[in-house]
């Protein structure tokens, strides 16, 4: 199980600060989230080699949009050297076919990770939006982009198993909402601790606020490696 430390700070000072503090971390994986991507841009993901040229940088866009749209898009990000980007799994077969198409013809492309339901949805929430049940569709999402020869899925721990037991343990799980030693879950509705992500058997796991709120991020980070 692999740490993605979430770039969520208020500033590109504040993000590349806490970077600073844990250079000596060869392979971390950094994600780097909307926000930060339309504040800092490009420069951001070069000043984030630059602290440590082994940080693997997990670009999170979340593309949605028509089947062209989203295989140009792809292709533009994994030119800027990216190691893991992800899409929605409801843009549907056809747009994800042509970003997985689209990015065999790139040296070392990302891995593609489609999003299944966003972990600030419920139960209520989500059949507003989609008119199903969250995990079946959950689970439906996931066959769909592994048919699609996706890399993986972002998904709740709460669904993380039950896609291993039924896709197979090589389909990548990405799960976010981590609160590792029980924090608060804040906006997040399908939290999980790290022995739940363990027992989940996610491949990533994307810890933010309880890291960057941390007395010492730094020693957050540490600890939460240890565990894994």
């Amino acid at each position: 199980m692999k740490l993605c430390v979430a770039l969520d700070l208020p500033s590109e000072q504040q993000n590349l600060a806490l970077l600073e503090s844990l250079k000596e971390k060869d392979y971390l994986w950094v994600k780097v989230g909307l926000r930060s991507f339309i504040r800092d841009g490009v420069k951001l993901l070069e000043q984030i080699k630059a602290i440590n040229p082994l940080f693997r940088i997990f670009l999170d866009l979340k593309l949605y949009d028509i089947p062209n749209t989203m295989g140009d898009s792809a292709e533009e990000i994994a030119k800027l050297g990216v190691h893991m980007i992800t899409l929605h799994a409801s843009s549907g077969r056809e747009a994800m076919n042509e970003v997985v198409q689209r990015l065999k013809e790139i040296p070392n492309p990302p891995l593609v990770m489609a999003v299944t339901a966003l972990t600030s949805f419920d139960e209520k929430g989500f059949f507003e939006v989609y008119h199903t049940g969250l995990q079946t569709q959950v689970l439906e999402f996931a066959k769909m982009a592994k048919e699609c020869n996706v890399n993986g899925v972002v998904c709740s721990c709460e669904e993380s198993k039950t896609i291993k037991e039924q896709i197979g343990e090589n389909f990548l799980t990405l799960t976010p909402a981590i609160r590792p030693f029980g924090e608060s879950s804040g906006d997040q509705k399908r939290v999980a601790t790290l022995e739940e992500a363990k027992e989940a058997k996610s491949d990533f796991i994307v810890v933010g606020r309880p890291i960057y709120k941390a007395q010492n991020p730094k020693a957050m980070v540490e600890q939460i490696l240890k565990e894994l």
